[in-house]
């Protein structure tokens, strides 16, 4: 049996931007993603604390290290206005022996998108 489990959750990151245009995904601040142990390209559920929109979409990594970007793009950007406050969410498939020990990663942001404790 697998379980499905929290692998990542960056907690209340605010939206920056929206690029309406874009072809889709969500950009985040390259120190974000790393904290967070995410990939480019990964798959992520954002939650809007604003208004309660759900969505599934990818992450891709912004340009600027420490710019504390978030901005979702293509038919998501519909979704968010900057300011919201998000939570983004990754999850990962794995035994029911290993799910018992797991531990995901939290990364609660703090102002205008700083990692808390750094």
């Amino acid at each position: 049996m697998t379980r499905t489990m929290l692998k990542s959750k960056i907690h209340r990151a605010k939206i920056t931007g929206t690029d309406l245009l874009y072809c889709g995904s969500i950009t985040l601040d390259p120190a974000m993603i790393e904290a967070a142990d995410l990939l480019p390209f990964e798959q992520v559920h954002v939650f809007n604390i604003a208004n309660g929109a759900r969505l599934v979409t990818y992450v891709i990594e912004g340009e600027t290290t420490g710019s504390g970007e978030v901005c979702l793009n293509g038919a998501a950007a519909r979704l968010a206005e900057p300011g919201d406050e998000i939570i983004i969410l990754s999850f990962i498939e794995m035994s029911d022996e290993e799910a018992r020990d797991h531990k995901p990663v939290i990364l609660a942001l703090e102002g205008d998108n700083c990692i808390s404790g750094k």
